[in-house]
């Protein structure tokens, strides 16, 4: 066998070479074929990118039209959330006028107390419709959440701290205070 001389571009001498092909055009082919495929690949991922960033747009644009919706509905509530209270007063109001007309043509004062009467009943039906009620103070223990305490005094038949006077009705709306019970609560003798 004769020593043949080798060949400085043998494709045996690079690694991974074997069986690959045709030298140098066979690499060119395959590094052509990555590089469509990564440019495919990046242009699918552009893609999903923009239909992405689409879909984040509109959602915003959704949420944002949710949010003036839903602050408009809210103004709305609170701007005619009396209107149904109003109502219910405003026949009471007509009742109370005509009662003031009566009493300035009669000069006797007794339609007139039946009159307003009638109209205090009236409005008390009214509030009692919209969930406000008098707070029941008389007899009860003193206490600060719903009574307002205006004067102490000795009441030797009642216990310290019971409300003996109620001077000016207190009212709950549900179950909020919207105006505390003036009351007058006992005392022990020794006190004074």
């Amino acid at each position: 066998m004769m020593n043949q001389p080798t060949d400085p571009m043998d494709k045996n001498d690079f690694p991974g070479a074997e069986g690959e092909g045709n030298g140098p055009d066979s690499a060119a082919q395959a590094a052509d074929a990555a590089f469509a495929a990564s440019e495919d690949e990046i242009g699918k991922l552009r893609s999903d990118l923009e239909d992405a960033s689409d879909r984040v747009l509109r959602a915003q644009a959704e949420l944002e039209n949710y949010r003036k919706r839903a602050r408009r509905d809210l103004e709305n509530e609170r701007k005619y959330a009396a209107l149904p209270l109003l109502q219910d007063l405003l026949p009471v109001v007509d009742d109370l006028e005509r009662a003031i007309e009566a009493a300035e043509k009669t000069p006797q004062a007794a339609g007139l107390l039946d009159g307003v009467k009638l109209v205090a009943q009236g409005l008390s039906g009214a509030l009692a419709r919209h969930d406000c009620k008098k707070i029941e103070a008389l007899d009860e223990p003193f206490d600060p959440a719903f009574h307002e305490a205006i004067s102490q005094q000795p009441v030797p038949d009642k216990p310290p701290g019971t409300v003996v006077l109620v001077a000016k009705e207190g009212y709950v709306l549900h179950d909020r205070v919207v105006r505390p019970a003036q009351v007058i609560v006992s005392k022990s003798p020794e006190e004074s």
